[in-house]
């Protein structure tokens, strides 16, 4: 029995749309209700939580922690820190056992949020933090040079990279970093590039 709950929850995990479909009821309603935008700050609140909290995240996707237990530990984050509209919608998730969704539905909610305001995401990863300074000339210099006019800038750090960036937005990348550099000459070296014009 427990192995066939396990099954189903991942099973409904594996379903984005049903992620989208809730996401897109709450937009409706809260831009109905003229409270989009803060029902997008709880969103935004909401992704820093689970994105700090892997245990908190664990604890909703579980099937086998109780569903009493998982509305008590929704209800210490969240209590005094969303709007009731948003606190509303988080225990109409937990009445119809959607909770595991609840991550998508804010990374949705966000994502759809942004086309209505015309905003575009961009991710830029880097090998150490950047100063928001940095970032703003960033966030200017994208402007400047693409018909992109409101931006939400990600910052990533990966060590990985070693110096450089790699910019990601609109699904174009460009890799201008140490790590690929040092990985393009690598390759050149397996094919004996450099054997060959020696001899």
């Amino acid at each position: 029995m427990q192995l066939t709950a396990i099954a189903k929850a991942y099973n409904n995990m594996l379903n984005p749309r049903l992620a989208g479909r809730y996401a897109k009821s709450l937009i409706d309603l809260s831009t109905e209700r003229n409270e989009l935008e803060a029902v997008y700050n709880d969103m935004q609140y909401l992704k820093a939580v689970c994105k700090a909290s892997r245990p908190f995240v664990a604890l909703l996707k579980s099937p086998v922690i109780p569903i009493d237990k998982k509305s008590h530990a929704l209800t210490a984050v969240t209590t005094g820190k969303i709007s009731v509209l948003t606190a509303a919608f988080n225990q109409l998730l937990i009445n119809k056992n959607r909770e595991f969704y609840l991550p998508e539905i804010v990374d949705a909610f966000i994502d759809q949020y942004n086309v209505i305001k015309g905003i575009n995401k961009i991710r830029l990863t880097t090998a150490a933090p950047l100063s928001d300074e940095v970032k703003s000339e960033i966030i200017s210099k994208i402007k400047t040079q693409t018909p992109i006019e409101r931006i939400e800038l990600e910052s990533v750090v990966n060590e990985d990279l070693i110096g450089g960036f790699i910019l990601e937005f609109n699904n174009n990348l460009v890799d201008a970093s140490i790590q690929r550099e040092l990985r393009d000459i690598k390759k050149q070296f397996d094919k004996n590039m450099y054997v060959q014009q020696i001899r």
